[in-house]
């Protein structure tokens, strides 16, 4: 079972590290209701971001992961599955 959870400043590094996208982990944690492509990703930059976490935790994220549309809705999903130890 992981007991880490994935952050903001985590996914903004992520959006960094998979798609080019520099966001401020506080702007991304301030607007986390707001669409991913309000930052400028897209549904292939978010596969992306779930493929690193995949290969980061080893862990099998659900299969609509990247069919999430804002941080936050995005954030509860892998941090429910990674504490669930999926």
């Amino acid at each position: 079972m992981i007991t880490t959870e994935v952050t903001f400043d985590e996914l903004a590094a992520l959006m960094k590290q998979a798609a080019g996208i520099t966001v401020d982990p506080e702007e991304l944690k301030d607007a986390a209701e707001s669409p991913f492509d309000s930052f400028g990703l897209d549904s292939l930059g978010l596969l992306g971001i779930v493929g690193e976490l995949e290969n980061r935790y080893g862990v099998s994220l659900p299969p609509d992961s990247e069919r999430c549309k804002t941080p936050r809705e995005f954030l509860n999903l892998v941090n429910s599955t990674l504490t669930a130890g999926a």
